[in-house]
């Protein structure tokens, strides 16, 4: 299966997330800030990229920027998830270059069709 970066400073919401993608087969990555989320996907090179928004210091629309926009990681994908539920907050996500936006708690089920579908 998959290898896939948590990027979110909640530990909470980390472990719900490795929890569902092991259950269905995934390697889970952790990162707990935007910084250390940007160097871990150019170290490691997952095959998606889970990102929070809310975070100290590089948040996550600037992290996803970061990501789609540099020539060794713009093939990674990156879906948003977070709290922000706003449109405006779902069409920057997208500006940045996110694949799919979700709204925290997410669903399970929703998570991994997600997954699924982003990874192709």
């Amino acid at each position: 299966m998959a290898r896939i970066l948590i990027v979110d400073d909640s530990p909470t919401e980390t472990y719900k997330f490795r929890e569902i993608l092991e259950k269905h087969g995934h390697t889970v990555l952790e990162a707990a800030n935007g910084a250390d989320g940007v160097a871990l996907a150019k170290a490691e090179r997952p095959d998606l990229v889970l990102m929070d928004v809310v975070m100290p210091g590089l948040n996550g629309f600037q992290a996803t920027r970061q990501l789609t926009r540099s020539d060794d990681t713009a093939t990674i994908p990156v879906v948003i998830i977070t709290t922000k539920d706003q449109e405006t907050d779902r069409v920057w996500g997208k500006r940045q270059g996110a694949r799919d936006y979700l709204t925290k708690p997410v669903d399970e089920h929703i998570l991994i069709d997600t997954v699924s579908r982003v990874l192709g």
